[in-house]
């Protein structure tokens, strides 16, 4: 009898019978959780933050990253960065840049390296999205602006848009997706 990991774009890493994901299914140990790096500009303040005015043209990026961590404890080391960037513009006038860089440390011991691709730049991501999206939420709103509300993104189609003619691809690769 053979083990299966299953694919993370395949639906059975980690995957309820509902098709939820249930982070204790995932073959993947988180260590850590952190922001990396947080940045808030709000060049027009404060005639920026008046009542009234056509609402800014919003542009938001999501890049991904993955690399591996060496750790003579921790077998299969990696650390994932989510970067979530917010420009607001208003014809030619920048409202505000916020940027979060947030990080997760996560390893896979008993994972085929053939699926370690797919699990550090879909599944890991997924789990870290809700935070690393609280974060710039807040810091958008500590601006003195609404809070930005980005809904669910879709990891799995950055992943297959990105690589679906490369097979693989490296640890260290980039998946950039407009949100």
């Amino acid at each position: 009898m053979s083990q299966n990991n299953g694919s993370a774009l395949g639906g059975a890493v980690g995957q309820d019978q509902s098709g939820a994901i249930n982070p204790s299914n995932l073959p993947v140990m988180v260590h850590a959780q952190y922001v990396k790096d947080i940045s808030f500009e709000n060049p027009g303040a404060p005639f920026s933050l008046k009542s009234g005015s056509e609402q800014p043209k919003l542009d938001v990026n999501i890049t991904l990253d993955a690399k591996p961590i060496e750790d003579a404890q921790v077998k299969s080391l990696f650390e994932v960065s989510l970067r979530l960037s917010a420009r607001a513009v208003r014809g030619d006038e920048t409202i505000y840049i916020a940027e979060v860089l947030y990080g997760v440390a996560a390893s896979m011991p008993n994972v085929a390296e053939e699926h370690h691709h797919a699990l550090l730049l879909v599944e890991i991501p997924k789990l870290a999205f809700p935070f690393a999206r609280k974060i710039l939420a807040d810091l958008v709103q500590d601006g003195g602006y609404p809070p930005l509300l980005l809904g669910p993104v879709d990891f799995a189609a950055m992943y297959l848009a990105r690589f679906a003619n490369k097979n693989g691809g490296s640890d260290d690769a980039k998946a950039q997706a407009n949100a």
